[in-house]
């Protein structure tokens, strides 16, 4: 791997991380394409490089949202008596209650499904499969979507206002992410909306959302690739992860800025067209010969 190629990726990776079009496909076609998934050595020490470097697209959110994290911290601390307890702090708890609930499913199940779901769902058609069914979800839902963003202001929930419960069914919904393809921003911002949240606040509960959960896989093969030494050097070395892991950063804080922006007026079905399109680029590919998965 060089230089270029760490920093394409890391691009790729930050602006595809945070959108519900599956950052799995887009980091897997750019890969093929730059010539990097030629060995099955090369493939498993990129496929890893993909899960590190979303360290950076943590890095940015958690960047964009300090003064929320800070806010939730804080009312931790007032909760359990260390601090004083201040009139938005019942809001702040909430939202982080609602955090650690939501990501409780997926801190459970993936450790144990783990080895299963790479042995059944790694593979060309449910990669395809769930690029195209989420694609075609994402179309049907997209009227409501702009019909609830067009409502006032105080209608719908938001993530310090949902209960305990409709928490946890976001959370379920993220766990269909463990599906290949299916993209986790995807699937926890339909959960959200499937919850009576507007699209712009699923969108930034599923942001928040992200820091323990991907926060939790890139530990996960961060470890990984400590242990095996042959993968870092597969990949350059470790600069190549710093550069990468920089790449996202930035282009993540532009793609999530942007996504709210567009949220707040815009409907998904942009997002729902272009992952059938990927879905038809990448089986066309695949029939060809052009990329393996």
């Amino acid at each position: 791997m060089t230089w270029l190629d760490a920093l394409i990726l890391g691009l790729v990776e930050g602006v595809t991380e945070y959108l519900p079009v599956s950052s799995t496909g887009h980091l897997i076609l750019t890969a093929q394409l730059l010539g990097l998934r030629d060995s099955l050595a090369s493939r498993h020490a990129v496929d890893a490089f993909s899960i590190v470097i979303q360290g950076g697209a943590i890095l940015a959110v958690l960047r964009l949202y300090w003064s929320r994290v800070c806010a939730m911290t804080r009312a931790c601390f007032a909760t359990v008596g260390l601090m004083r307890f201040g009139p938005n702090h019942r809001y702040d708890i909430v939202l982080a209650r609602n955090l650690v609930i939501a990501f409780l499913p997926a801190a459970i199940l993936g450790p144990l499904l783990e080895d299963t779901l790479e042995a059944r769902l790694f593979h060309p058609v449910p990669i395809l499969a769930a690029l195209a069914i989420g694609g075609v979800a994402m179309i049907m839902v997209s009227p409501s979507v702009r019909e609830r963003s067009s409502l006032a202001q105080g209608r719908g929930h938001s993530g310090d206002t949902l209960g305990p419960a409709r928490a946890l069914l976001v959370g379920l919904a993220q766990c269909l992410a463990m599906w290949p393809g299916t993209s986790r921003s995807m699937t926890s911002i339909l959960g959200g909306l499937g919850v009576g949240m507007r699209a712009k606040e699923s969108a930034e509960f599923s942001f928040l959302l992200a820091l323990p959960t991907l926060g939790g896989a890139c530990v996960w093969k961060l470890r990984r690739l400590v242990d095996a030494p042959d993968a870092v050097s597969q990949l350059g070395g470790w600069w190549m992860i710093v550069l990468g892991t920089a790449a996202a950063y930035f282009a993540a804080l532009l793609s999530v800025k942007w996504m709210v922006a567009y949220l707040s007026r815009g409907g998904i079905a942009p997002f729902g067209w272009w992952r059938v399109i990927l879905a038809g680029v990448l089986g066309t590919a695949l029939l060809a010969g052009w990329v393996s998965l």
